[in-house]
C-alpha cells in the first residue's frame, strides 16, 4: 500500500541522504535512513542499516575527497522518490581497484526510494561507471576475472 508522505519531508530526508554520501558521514545518514535501511543492490557481506555504509564512506574518502553530489530531479509519487543526480570530484586515492589520478570525474546516478514515515527504508541505486572508466582511461584490474 502507497501511503503519501509530505513532500517537504520527504525532500528533506533524501537532500539529507545525498549530504551524508557527499560528506561521508554514517551520523548524518542515521538521522535520514531506517535502521533496517536496504540499499540495493547491498555491498557484500553487509547486514541492512546504515552502518553499511562505514567501509564505502571510508573509501570515498580516499578516492573521491572533494565528492560533490548535484541532485539534478526529484520525483515524488506517494511513498516512491525518483532521484536523478550527478557526482563529481578529482580521483586522488584507489577507486574500484584504479591507482590514483588526481583527474577531475563526473558521473550520472539514478536512485529510487521508499519513504517509511519521514525516513528512507530502501534505495535502489544504478551509477553510470562505465562513464568514471572512459574519463580515467582504464577498467578496475579485476572485471573480467571470474
Amino acid at each position: 500500500m502507497t501511503v503519501p508522505t509530505d513532500e517537504a519531508v520527504t525532500r528533506e530526508a533524501i537532500e539529507g541522504l545525498y549530504r551524508a554520501f557527499e560528506q561521508k558521514s554514517v551520523p548524518l545518514l542515521r538521522k535520514v535512513v531506517t535502521p533496517d535501511w536496504e540499499y540495493v543492490p547491498e555491498p557484500v557481506g553487509v547486514s541492512p542499516g546504515p552502518d553499511q555504509m562505514v567501509p564505502i564512506f571510508a573509501t570515498l574518502a580516499t578516492a573521491l575527497p572533494d565528492m560533490k553530489i548535484a541532485i539534478l530531479d526529484v520525483l515524488i509519487h506517494g511513498d516512491r522518490v525518483g532521484v536523478r543526480a550527478e557526482v563529481s570530484g578529482t580521483q586522488t586515492g584507489e577507486l574500484l581497484g584504479i591507482a590514483a589520478s588526481s583527474r577531475h570525474i563526473s558521473f550520472a546516478i539514478h536512485s529510487f526510494h521508499q519513504m517509511r514515515g519521514s525516513l528512507i527504508a530502501k534505495t535502489w541505486h544504478l551509477e553510470d561507471w562505465l562513464s568514471v572508466f572512459r574519463q580515467l582511461g582504464q577498467l578496475p584490474p579485476t572485471l573480467g576475472r571470474s
